[in-house]
């Protein structure tokens, strides 16, 4: 019995583990990046919500890449990644459609459902090692969250009480 547990729980991953919890910690930072500003605006999925988007796209990716290590040999298994990207674009769609509320001739939650659709892209970054593309995705984020919302605030585009619109 335990032959049976140090082999189950000695299942080398693709990753070390030093990587793999960097991966889950860079993910929780910058989608918490992200969620920061979302709480701020006192929007529906905030700091909270974002971090756990990441952390789930980034324990997917690396679970598919265990899976790609462990079952990828070529005679056995015809492996897919993209349908990863599928699944969870697919799974935030689904929670982002929960934020955003029509009423009254009005749309709201839209840059809340994309900013957790953004969040769910940074942590498949992540995920897979791409730490340029989920820095940078997270930086030009919170441009567009919050330098172009002060710039339409200022031109008069929007008014402050106008939040997520």
């Amino acid at each position: 019995m335990t032959e049976t547990l140090a082999a189950e729980f000695s299942n080398t991953s693709p990753v070390s583990i030093e990587v793999l919890l960097l991966r889950i910690l860079g993910a929780l930072l910058l989608c918490g990046v992200i969620g920061l500003e979302r709480e701020i605006r006192k929007n529906t999925a905030g700091i909270r919500t974002n971090m756990l988007i990441g952390l789930a796209a980034t324990v997917f990716t690396l679970v598919t890449l265990q899976m790609m290590k462990t079952l990828g040999d070529g005679d056995t298994t015809r492996m897919d990644p993209v349908r990863l990207v599928e699944a969870v674009t697919s799974g935030i769609a689904f929670l982002a459609a929960g934020v955003i509320v029509y009423t009254k001739g009005s749309v709201r939650g839209l840059t809340t459902g994309a900013s957790m659709w953004l969040s769910a892209a940074i942590g498949l970054s992540v995920g897979m090692g791409m730490w340029v593309v989920a820095v940078a995705a997270t930086v030009t984020g919170i441009i567009v969250l919050w330098l172009l919302r002060e710039t339409e605030i200022a031109a008069g585009i929007k008014s402050d009480d106008d939040r997520d619109l």
